[in-house]
């Protein structure tokens, strides 16, 4: 559920990114309630679709890593969890990042005013950032998609949850130290209050 809190949540920061850049007039999209609700859906999204599972039974209880989940073998929920919580948004947030910078080398060629073009180039800095953290998670967090991937083939290793978990919280780290990079008033407050 958090993993795909966290990826939807970043679809939701692209999609505003491209929005306010693309259509900057259109103020329905940058509402305060607006953003609240597309909040609110990305979470209900995350909390409701594991529930397929768990009312379906297809959860279950793995001895070698004391936790209940999803069996990793070739089946319809497992490919189904896979793509709901990492591909889709992965590959989403990836596709408007795409767009976003077509459209801002696009306005660069065109005739713009100057705090549209400065704009625009702030937005996609910022978006820039947002895809570094999720590619810093997927690529990161690629051992548990080996794992469910070996699992189709063969069978997954006894220790794969721990194994994978491992990298997930590297990821976290990773992640946590790229936001102290990205944050400069993070940054100076921190340095503050370790009189750096």
């Amino acid at each position: 559920v958090t993993c795909a809190v966290l990826n939807y949540s970043f679809l939701l920061q692209a999609f505003y990114r491209y929005v306010t850049v693309v259509y900057p007039t259109r103020l329905f999209w940058q509402r305060k309630r607006n953003q609240l609700f597309f909040v609110g859906i990305t979470w209900s999204y995350a909390l409701l679709f594991p529930l397929v599972f768990v009312f379906t039974g297809q959860i279950v209880y793995n001895a070698d890593n004391q936790i209940c989940q999803i069996p990793l073998k070739l089946s319809v929920s497992i490919i189904l969890a896979a793509l709901c919580v990492y591909f889709i948004p992965v590959v989403m947030t990836v596709i408007i990042y795409w767009k976003l910078v077509h459209y801002v080398h696009e306005m660069n060629q065109r005739t713009t005013s100057v705090n549209r073009i400065t704009r625009a180039q702030r937005e996609l800095k910022m978006f820039r950032r947002t895809v570094t953290l999720l590619m810093i998670l997927f690529v990161i967090d690629f051992p548990y998609a080996l794992f469910i991937f070996m699992s189709f083939l063969n069978r997954a290793p006894q220790y794969h949850f721990r194994i994978a978990y491992i990298f997930i919280d590297i990821a976290l780290a990773c992640v946590m130290v790229a936001l102290f990079q990205f944050t400069d008033p993070l940054k100076q407050s921190i340095k503050q209050h370790l009189c750096l």
